[in-house]
């Protein structure tokens, strides 16, 4: 049973992983017919929905892409700032998606804000504890661990939502803006829908972890 777990642990995570990189490959050799880099991409979206004091720019890393709600940044990865790939589009399209998010109040992303500081810091110790609460046989501290690796479960759980929606903004965002024709909106989807799959196999991968070490703390029991 441990070993069948710990392949799932493994496995869903490495195939999400093998789809967004492998879309990602894909349409990053595909170019948009507007000729538009992510960065211009990014622009016009936030202009267009009243984001102009957000700023857009380059950071580094490869699929590092991200919304800093604290500093009101988007910040692109090289390839994706610079790049004018349907990749780069669908990319710079979904952080903007957050940012405007972020603008209406959008309830998840509000929640996991929140909850982000108290999750961060039980999540950081959580399997310190367990890990003692094995070494010395008190079972207690290992179902303590298990309930802070519970609170990590419950903020991924809130980010699909926060996810899926960015993303169903950036779609409506770029066929509103008229950037993408019928074709390149079809990447755009699979791009999309494969990053939204490594969020999801990041919450069944970590279910599973925590149903392995709830079986291994009542075997000790």
């Amino acid at each position: 049973m441990d070993i069948l777990l710990i392949l799932v642990i493994l496995i869903i995570p490495a195939i999400a992983q093998i789809g967004i990189k492998t879309n990602y490959n894909k349409y990053l050799k595909v170019a948009n017919k507007k000729g538009l880099s992510g960065q211009e991409v990014a622009r016009k979206i936030l202009d267009k929905n009243g984001l102009s004091k957000v700023y857009v720019v380059e950071t580094e890393g490869l699929l590092s892409d991200h919304y800093d709600p604290r500093r009101k940044t988007v910040r692109l990865s090289k390839a994706v700032f610079e790049g004018e790939s349907i990749s780069s589009l669908s990319i710079a399209a979904h952080e903007c998606g957050h940012a405007i998010q972020d603008k209406v109040g959008y309830t998840f992303l509000r929640i996991r804000s929140l909850i982000f500081p108290i999750v961060n810091i039980a999540t950081s110790v959580s399997y310190y504890i367990i890990l003692i609460g094995f070494v010395l046989q008190i079972l207690n501290l290992v179902y303590i661990g298990v309930g802070f690796t519970l609170l990590g479960l419950l903020f991924q759980i809130i980010t699909l939502p926060v996810e899926f929606n960015a993303s169903k903004r950036a779609k409506e965002e770029l066929n509103k803006l008229g950037l993408v024709d019928k074709k390149e909106a079809e990447g755009v989807k699979k791009m999309l829908h494969s990053a939204a799959m490594t969020y999801v196999a990041g919450v069944l991968a970590s279910a599973t972890q925590i149903i392995r070490l709830l079986l291994i703390a009542n075997r000790r029991n």
